[in-house]
């Protein structure tokens, strides 16, 4: 009989990541340059726009941690508004379920679920893997990275997007290696949803 695993508790660190899934991490610079090259420029009402989610944020969150749901509508859904991932040609799938099968000797499956899943055909997925706002967003990774490996379109790679709102990072998985950018961080003075912004808007043309 195949047994079947839940992710969330079995694909828990990034060590499970390359040991279950087979991948491995990239600390090559050069292996991650589309969060840092070629960034377009953002228009003044986008930067109002971003400085406003960010005020909001900041206001709500000094009564206490926010959940998921608040999380996903203060913050991550007007930036992927922003970034125009509601509207053709991208399809929005909320609460994806994603299936992998391990060709190994014991015959695993692993199982579980998404939070929201952005897809332009087979080119890329974008990943929103929100989390409370307690929790790090180092938590998500290895789930991401699952969920990723799942869909990742050879030989083009993937990109994955890992927010609990005040902190994001980006993911980038090709051929079976991995890598981050820095994190992002909406408790610093300079509103750095500018760059994730920056970022989403670059990877649309990758």
């Amino acid at each position: 009989m195949v047994e079947v695993l839940a992710i969330t508790d079995y694909v828990d660190s990034l060590a499970a990541v390359d040991s279950r899934l087979r991948l491995s991490r990239s600390d090559d610079p050069s292996s991650f340059t589309e969060w840092l090259d070629d960034l377009p420029e953002l228009n003044l009402a986008e930067q109002q726009r971003l400085d406003l989610i960010k005020q909001r944020y900041l206001y709500h969150r000094q009564y206490g941690h926010l959940l998921e749901g608040a999380v996903n509508f203060i913050v991550v859904s007007p930036l992927l508004e922003l970034a125009g991932f509601y509207d053709p040609p991208f399809h929005l799938r909320s609460e994806a379920s994603i299936q992998l099968d391990l060709e190994d000797e014991d015959g695993l499956i692993y199982r579980g679920r998404i939070d929201g899943l952005i897809v332009q055909e087979h080119l890329w997925i974008v990943l929103i893997e929100s989390k409370q706002t307690s929790f790090s967003i180092e938590v998500a990774l290895p789930q991401a990275l699952a969920y990723m490996s799942a869909n990742a379109p050879a030989p083009r790679p993937t990109f994955g997007l890992v927010s609990n709102s005040a902190y994001s990072m980006f993911i980038k998985l090709d051929q079976g290696r991995y890598s981050f950018s820095n994190d992002f961080s909406l408790n610093n003075r300079r509103n750095e949803l500018y760059d994730v912004l920056r970022i989403l808007n670059r990877l649309k043309t990758s």
